[in-house]
């Protein structure tokens, strides 16, 4: 019989097949060895001339031409300054003469930190430390001739003339009062941490006064290893409806070191998110919100006579989300400021006069802005991103501030943030899609041209091949009220789809949130990949309450926070359990900090859904969580008992089912350890088995002493057994 030869191309499709072997991603190679590491700018500062910006790499501060797209110079090298300390942070003065380094940052909490701090003279190449101890918030005032900083809850500010160090209030005290900087629950959930304020002029810094005496106590203990005995570390943290903390706004004059308390109203039981100066000297601006968080007022005071006024109010039936803070922008005309609204249903811009009459809405239209970008105030044109061309995009736009004239600058797909420059003429572009890893693009405003790609990633594109990374496939599910809800699949390119799966469904969805976007990556990506190359279909979900689709999608969840969540998990899982390549029997759920809590949720009340599932520092009980995030969206224990309770994985422990394995860090200044051991004991309480794991001195995070290879392998080793 005579041999059958193979066609030269299925030789080579053989021979490629043959020497092509896909690499096996472990957990090592992801947390560990920087496989997947992803190449960005960091810490940009534009100049005051907009064609050069200042990057730090390599413990240097380089000096970049944006026209010729490269470095011109080596503003510092912190390797030659004498000092040990890696160069973490810096900041210029306004004349750009002198600079702020900052080293060795310790951190409080997530957002709260402490450095040692040195001062360098561009000029002289001379340097000094700012201080004998270490310093939080530095910061030049305007016309550069101090440093004002906190140290042991007190303001100070170094007089750079003569060197001198000027302390401005002298009753700060640990757990009692705290001056220029914020109490926990304001730095987490308001995200706000330095609290003093310079005026334009340099001659009054206004600042914040924290009483936290009222605030109950919560004490961790720190095993600290090595040590005989633990450590008792105790600070204030005020739980749903306790009391927080009494919140004050001062004023202080430089010359005749006078301070003045502003009258933000009689209620003390309110909160003051924010404080900015205005474009005058005299006016300070402050929003002042309600305890329920469903009214905020922005309140105008004249320093000079101690006279308030109230400007605008902003109200809601539900909550006012904390991220329109962060919105208000007082335009260099002194006559007007923009501020966001959801009162038309969707985020939008709003152009008001300074005494608060509406102008005009800037942004209109069915669809959500995201990012205040900058503003052009000689073209009076406004630059944002926005949720326009669908929710899983961001995009990016300019527009009149009068409403006309809108434009696209960006791509219709992916997602995009922008860091421009301070005169506008040009900006960076940190753009991806789900195909594309992160690129950074630098670009003239002007005509939109591109000057330089800063950055592409190719390095990681190429792991992506070898590695034969999963794409994301996004589909579509209805809820129980048929609300169309967005997600994504990750499972082999190569997969055999008449072979069944199993499925590990993975989700956030906290208010507001969103993980399903066009764009690369996400929380715990290649971890998901991980799995999928080990044979499991892994699916990302956003339930009703997440973000980018308006006022209405997002608050539905108010007042019985993972009651619409965990249903929509459960109807996700049905509805990818009818797809050929699933195998129903065989589905599992996880989640971190509010995930966890949705996750615990989903396995108990979907406990014929789910074979196992993973909480990872989750939420037992709101009751056990904080009064601002928890109010918001819970209103007050004492007004909805049944919201906080009907809906607490706590009382619905007796419903589990299959695996369980609840993981949580010991050192949670966050969502505290008593979560887990609250809800261990009615586990135990209802007779059911589960598996617990606690990582010793870890925060909310854990990424701390080397913790991640071993929990995402804990994780890694639970699923493979259990599910």
């Amino acid at each position: 019989m005579a041999t059958k030869l193979l066609h030269p191309l299925s030789v080579l499709l053989l021979l490629t097949q043959l020497c092509y072997t896909q690499k096996v991603i472990t957990v090592d190679d992801i947390y560990k060895n920087g496989v997947f590491a992803q190449q960005s700018v960091h810490e940009i500062n534009w100049m005051n001339n907009g064609r050069f910006y200042t990057s730090l790499e390599d413990n240097k501060i380089y000096k970049n031409d944006i026209s010729l797209g490269t470095s011109v110079a080596v503003l510092v090298d912190a390797d030659n300054l004498g000092f040990e300390e890696v160069l973490s942070e810096y900041s210029f003065n306004d004349d750009e003469t002198k600079i702020l380094l900052k080293t060795d940052p310790r951190y409080i909490y997530r957002r709260s930190y402490s450095n040692k701090t040195y001062v360098y003279d561009l000029q002289t190449k001379e340097h000094f430390p700012l201080s004998s101890a270490r310093e939080m918030y530095p910061t030049f005032s305007p016309d550069g001739s101090k440093i004002a900083f906190v140290r042991d809850n007190n303001i100070f500010y170094l007089d750079l003339r003569n060197r001198k160090e000027v302390q401005v209030t002298f009753d700060g005290q640990k757990n009692e009062i705290i001056n220029g900087a914020t109490d926990w629950v304001y730095e987490e959930e308001f995200y706000v941490t330095k609290g003093f304020f310079w005026s334009r002029d340099g001659q009054q810094i206004a600042f914040y006064k924290f009483d936290e005496s009222p605030v109950e106590e919560y004490t961790l203990q720190r095993w600290n290893q090595g040590q005989l005995y633990p450590e008792n570390y105790t600070y204030k943290y005020p739980k749903a409806g306790t009391a927080n903390s009494l919140v004050e706004v001062w004023v202080y004059d430089v010359q005749s070191h006078k301070k003045l308390k502003l009258k933000t109203g009689s209620n003390m039981d309110t909160y003051l998110p924010r404080i900015t100066w205005t474009k005058s000297d005299q006016i300070l601006s402050i929003q002042r919100m309600n305890r329920k968080q469903n009214q905020m007022d922005l309140l105008h005071f004249d320093v000079g006579s101690g006279n308030v006024h109230k400007v605008l109010t902003e109200s809601s039936s539900s909550y006012i989300d904390q991220n329109f803070c962060d919105d208000l922008f007082y335009l260099d005309d002194g006559k007007h400021f923009i501020i966001s609204s959801e009162k038309d249903g969707y985020k939008h811009f709003y152009l008001h006069a300074m005494d608060g009459r509406l102008k005009n809405q800037i942004t209109h239209g069915d669809w959500e802005v995201n990012q205040f970008v900058a503003v052009d105030g000689k073209t009076k044109t406004l630059y944002y991103t926005s949720k326009e061309i669908s929710p899983l995009t961001t995009t990016f736009h300019k527009i009149a501030l009068n409403g006309s004239g809108k434009q696209l600058l960006s791509n219709k797909t992916g997602t995009t943030s922008i860091d421009m420059s301070n005169d506008t003429q040009y900006y960076i572009n940190y753009s991806s899609d789900s195909n594309t890893p992160l690129k950074v693009e630098l670009y003239y405003t002007d005509g939109n041209r591109k000057i330089k790609t800063l950055a592409e990633n190719n390095r990681l594109k190429n792991a992506a091949k070898e590695y034969n990374l999963a794409d994301k496939m996004f589909f579509e599910f209805k809820a129980e009220d048929s609300q169309v809800l967005h997600g994504y699949l990750l499972r082999p390119n190569d997969m055999d789809l008449e072979k069944k799966h199993p499925l590990l469904v993975f989700q956030y969805s906290g208010p507001g949130s969103q993980n399903v976007t066009d764009s690369w990556g996400g929380p715990h990506f290649y971890w998901h990949q991980l799995l999928v190359q080990k044979g499991y279909v892994v699916a990302c979900v956003d339930t009703r309450g997440t973000g980018g689709r308006g006022a209405d999608f997002k608050k539905m969840t108010y007042g019985q926070l993972g009651k619409y969540e965990a249903k929509d998990v459960i109807s996700c899982a049905k509805h990818l359990s009818n797809l050929e390549f699933i195998d129903g029997a065989r589905m599992g759920v996880w989640g971190w900090s509010y995930g966890g809590f949705v996750s615990s949720l989903s396995m108990f009340w979907g406990n014929s859904i789910f074979k196992s599932a993973i909480a990872v520092a989750p939420i037992s009980s709101y009751r056990f969580y904080d009064t601002v995030y928890t109010e918001r969206y819970m209103g007050m224990p004492k007004d909805n008992p049944m919201g906080y309770d009907e809906n607490a994985p706590l009382f619905h422990a007796d419903k589990l089912k299959g695996h369980y394995l609840l993981i949580h860090g010991t050192g949670d200044d966050n969502v505290h350890l008593q979560n887990s051991i609250a809800l261990q004991d009615a586990l135990i309480a209802a007779g059911k088995q589960f598996e617990v794991f606690l990582y010793p001195d870890r925060t909310h995070s854990m990424y701390e002493r080397n913790a991640y290879p071993h929990l995402y392998q804990k994780m890694t080793d639970f699923i493979l057994s259990k599910l």
